[in-house]
């Protein structure tokens, strides 16, 4: 049985917009999954019914087997750890130590386990020299990583990354790269929605389409990349090896490495 499941799920907003229409999805532990889409597709709201913020209208959420619907968002988050695309609607202590480290304290965590959590998991997202800091004296794309850091440390079996690449350099979309396949080394799944069509090439063997409200095929990169008829109807482009090898005649082509191999 998969450890995180979406039944059939629908979801109505307040104003009487339906944004997520009979969707279902299934990850397994040790996972990395990317949702791709255009905005209005249903990605972020997909995400918000896995970890209780938002609550199915129709279908069911199942995690670990267990339907959300008896458990609080608080109880969810637990187990389904939520990174916000904007790292300013997470952020609230007046210091990186203190932000990463406050779900710990409120798990009644003694204090010598915190300090060693926090500091290992500064580590692991670059913020090791400035944990004494004020969040806000960090720039965007770092204060991204405090966010992380503070699901992280909470040792959810899921973490989803909402948009994680965004205002982010290659140094950082390679930090990026190595916490997702450090949780997925430690049997975590992890879903992340992007934009980002190379990030996507580097770092997933699977992916998530959705467009108008629905999922519309799940499969690998180079499925979905060369599936002419979907990238059109859900308004994607290709990365840009694809696009270049197109131009050129070849097809199947995702990475540097294939497109060396098909003009040898």
């Amino acid at each position: 049985m998969a450890y995180l499941e979406l039944k059939n799920v629908s979801f109505q907003y307040p104003n009487g917009y339906t944004a997520v229409e009979n969707v279902s999805m299934e990850f397994e532990k040790g996972e990395k999954v990317a949702i791709i889409g255009q905005n209005g597709a249903g990605k972020t709201t997909t995400v918000k019914l896995m970890n209780g913020l938002l609550r199915p209208a129709k279908g069911e959420v199942l995690v670990g087997g267990t339907s959300t619907e008896k458990y609080t968002t608080a109880q969810i988050a637990k187990n389904v750890g939520y990174v916000f695309q904007n790292p300013d609607d997470q952020i609230f202590q007046d210091s990186i130590y203190k932000e990463i480290a406050f779900g710990l304290l409120k798990s009644g965590m003694g204090k010598a386990e915190i300090d060693k959590k926090v500091k290992e998991t500064a580590t692991l997202c670059g913020l090791e020299n400035v944990l004494e800091e004020h969040p806000y004296n960090l720039s965007y794309s770092k204060r991204k990583f405090i966010t992380i850091a503070a699901i992280v440390v909470m040792d959810p079996d899921v973490v989803i990354l909402d948009e994680p690449t965004a205002g982010q350099d290659r140094d950082s979309t390679e930090r990026l790269g190595k916490i997702m396949n450090w949780l997925t080394a430690k049997n975590k799944i992890v879903i992340t929605i992007t934009h980002d069509m190379e990030f996507v090439v580097k770092e997933f063997e699977r992916v998530i389409v959705m467009a108008k409200k629905q999922k519309r095929r799940d499969a690998s990169p180079k499925e979905i990349f060369w599936d002419e008829e979907l990238l059109k109807f859900s308004n994607l482009k290709q990365p840009y090896i694809c696009q270049f090898a197109s131009l050129l005649g070849y097809r199947d082509v995702l990475t540097i490495d294939d497109m060396i191999g098909v003009t040898e």
